[in-house]
């Protein structure tokens, strides 16, 4: 063996206590309890939890520094347990929507990249159906549009008419299209009547960005796809009743699935709002009382995975007079694997294999990576994610993101990511990066996927 781990392996059968893993060419080879084989290397962690390295399925590594904001944004991923980021294709300074911006995003994450990524494809006005499929050759493991315009170049609306032509072309293959889920004229009037009645806080964010709209813009989605017989996917829902709708559809026969975020589980409008103000803003906004309603559905398997949707924005951008100027989205690298570990622990359930399955085998299934990435399995990579579990505060300054803040700062978690393997080797040893930029690789689609 190249490398023995032992500790407490989190697999798809159950719980190893005392196990170890064999390590060759970065596959993991052989598992097992009790002694194990002669390795080059052992690297014994007692009884801290082995995890599958997290797919964490939304991230936006490239919004603000551009290509080379994969540098720091996988450093932080790595520092987080997270072995492979799943990327939007909103790229500063444009989108991923044609080959050879595919080709560029590739080259950057062979030049920068501490972990491996995958890579989302879009389609615009310009392009409209045309380069799918050779995105799709090219190996995007999904596609993303948005029924809400964030910027006309980067961040455009899609309207209706082409989302169906998307979802007719995607229909005959395995690839799902995501959605940011916001009706714009929903949007855009209550954000006015806002500005009219001189409301501009944070309590204006939740309300100027109603449920109703994300509704609305969910269930027309879902009627489209239908209709095409192609797979829908809402890349954030923030309430059950969104979930519900999710449901529904799926129910019917077709191929719906619905992602969470886990900054929705832990924050609170109502109780965290006065507190945080734009710290906490995010597109969908974070609600008040949903919390309770959101476990119900992700307990009752409405919810396919969870993400973090970091967004690599500097504070800067959150300090403006009004929160309709405020910068959405929140740095998430290295709090999405110990935030929803303590969620899950403190809702009652076994935390360890709720964060395998939902961060690391769903992702990895859904995005078509599951033949390498996702469980502890014999044959896959050896992405790993060593937990310590006991109290830890988050400190927002010792993060890794190049960012340094964050709306979970002062939280107590219950797990801190001790150390990380990259295909069985060593990338986070509890306190520093030990890879260099350029270690990661892109992973592309090889597998089914969700409806296999």
């Amino acid at each position: 063996m190249d490398r023995v781990v032992k500790g407490c392996l989190v697999t798809p059968q159950g719980r190893l206590d005392k196990g170890w893993l064999g390590i060759e060419d970065g596959r993991i080879t052989a598992m097992g309890q009790g002694v194990p084989p002669a390795a080059a290397q052992t690297d014994d962690h007692g009884d801290a939890l082995i995890l599958p390295g997290v797919v964490d399925g939304q991230t936006h590594a490239t919004s603000y520094m551009g290509l080379a904001g994969i540098t720091p944004t996988t450093a932080s991923a790595v520092a987080g347990g997270v072995t492979t980021l799943v990327d939007m294709p909103y790229d500063n300074p444009l989108p991923l929507d044609r080959p050879d911006r595919f080709a560029a995003k590739a080259e950057a994450v062979a030049q920068h990249a501490h972990a491996d990524m995958a890579l989302y494809g879009t389609a615009t006005r310009e392009t409209g159906t045309a380069q799918l499929q050779a995105l799709i050759e090219a190996g995007v493991v999904a596609f993303k549009i948005s029924s809400f315009e964030s910027s006309p170049t980067r961040f455009p609306r899609i309207a209706e008419d082409l989302t169906l032509d998307l979802f007719e072309q995607l229909a005959a293959t395995d690839l799902p299209l995501g959605l940011h889920n916001e009706d714009q004229e929903i949007v855009h009037a209550r954000m006015a009547r806002a500005r009219a009645a001189g409301v501009e806080g944070i309590e204006a964010h939740s309300t100027s960005r109603p449920l109703a709209a994300e509704m609305a813009a969910t269930a027309q989605f879902f009627a489209l796809a239908q209709a095409a017989g192609a797979h829908a996917h809402p890349v954030h829902q923030t309430a059950r009743e969104s979930f519900d709708i999710t449901a529904m559809f799926a129910a019917s026969g077709m191929r719906a699935t619905g992602e969470l975020c886990v900054h929705y589980l832990w924050f609170d409008a109502a109780r965290d709002g006065e507190r945080l103000g734009a710290r906490m803003k995010v597109n969908p906004p974070i609600r008040p009382g949903a919390i309770d309603g959101i476990w119900t559905s992700l307990e009752a398997g409405h919810v396919a995975f969870v993400s973090s949707d970091h967004s690599s924005w500097p504070i800067d951008n959150k300090y403006t007079d009004s929160i309709f100027d405020a910068g959405a989205g929140v740095p998430g690298m290295e709090t999405l694997l110990p935030a929803f570990f303590t969620l899950a622990r403190d809702r009652g359930h076994d935390p360890a294999h709720m964060c395998a399955r939902m961060l690391s085998e769903h992702p990895a299934r859904f995005f078509g990576i599951d033949d390498r990435k996702g469980a502890i399995e014999i044959g896959r990579e050896a992405d790993l994610a060593v937990l310590e579990e006991g109290a830890f505060t988050w400190d927002e300054t010792r993060a890794h993101d190049g960012l340094n803040w964050s709306p979970f700062h002062g939280e107590t978690f219950g797990a801190r990511v001790a150390a990380t393997y990259l295909r069985g080797a060593p990338v986070w040893d509890g306190s520093e990066v030990l890879n260099a930029p350029g270690s990661g690789r892109l992973v592309k689609r090889a597998t089914a996927g969700w409806f296999a």
